[in-house]
């Protein structure tokens, strides 16, 4: 939706009465100014209400995927209007916990809607004592497993796009696809 032209947008500061008194009876002033208005008055509105413009849960539709390019946020057009004013609110957080578990899982869950579990932590091993044997070499492996959620059928592309995204680049991800949790989550 464009703000530039709103038939019938009433103007909330009429050019038109602010006139010295000479103009106030003029018909030709009037109609000018009346024009003047017609063009103004998004623009008025627009600046009444700025304040939502820069709120993702308020802003006009047309307004979060230029809100979510300000924060890094992914705004898939594909994706409901909730769902992509969701994701703008949650960028930051998002990118708090970016390249670990939680936020892989928040990650999918937000953009496809599925339940994940990851096991493997990508090839790092420590150990808390001082001067100790180093412990013995991990699987750099990392294992996502995801199952449906808000949608019947997991799109396993898109899961992998994500997973791609999400992971940190030294790390191997796999991906496999569940009917349903697996037994070991405990649900």
């Amino acid at each position: 939706m464009s703000r530039a032209a709103v038939p019938g947008l009433p103007s909330r500061y009429p050019i038109g009465g602010q006139l010295p008194a000479l103009y106030a009876d003029d018909d030709f002033a009037q109609r000018f100014t009346e024009g003047l208005d017609t063009v103004l008055a998004p623009v008025f509105a627009t600046l009444d209400n700025l304040p939502s413009y820069f709120d993702p849960r308020v802003a006009p539709a047309d307004f979060v995927a230029w809100l979510a390019s300000w924060v890094g946020a992914v705004d898939d057009p594909r994706w409901p209007v909730e769902l992509r004013r969701e994701a703008v609110v949650r960028a930051v957080e998002l990118h708090r916990w970016r390249g670990t578990r939680r936020g892989l899982v928040e990650g999918l869950r937000l953009g496809l809607g599925v339940h994940a579990a990851i096991t493997g932590d990508g090839g790092a091993a420590w150990s808390r004592t001082a001067g100790a044997e180093l412990p013995p070499e991990p699987s750099a492996e990392v294992l996502v497993r995801v199952w449906p959620g808000r949608d019947p059928v997991v799109d396993v592309d898109r899961v992998n796009e994500i997973v791609r995204a999400m992971c940190p680049v030294h790390t191997v991800c796999r991906v496999e696809v569940l009917p349903g949790p697996p037994a070991d989550e405990g649900r």
